[in-house]
């Protein structure tokens, strides 16, 4: 019985921070994606940038 005493712990722990991690997620959304180009332009300007070094 000890022994499944033991087991029972981690798995508490666990359930709990699933619990947690589950609504953390449900009040603090992401923020929006950016726009795709805005992503691309930056990614030009990086290359730029690096590539005169």
């Amino acid at each position: 019985m000890g022994a499944l005493l033991w087991l029972l712990i981690p798995l508490t722990a666990g359930l709990a921070a699933s619990i947690w991690a589950w609504g953390v997620e449900r009040r603090n959304p992401s923020p929006r994606d950016r726009d795709t180009f805005e992503d691309l332009d930056h990614y030009q300007r990086m290359r730029t940038v690096l590539g005169n070094h």
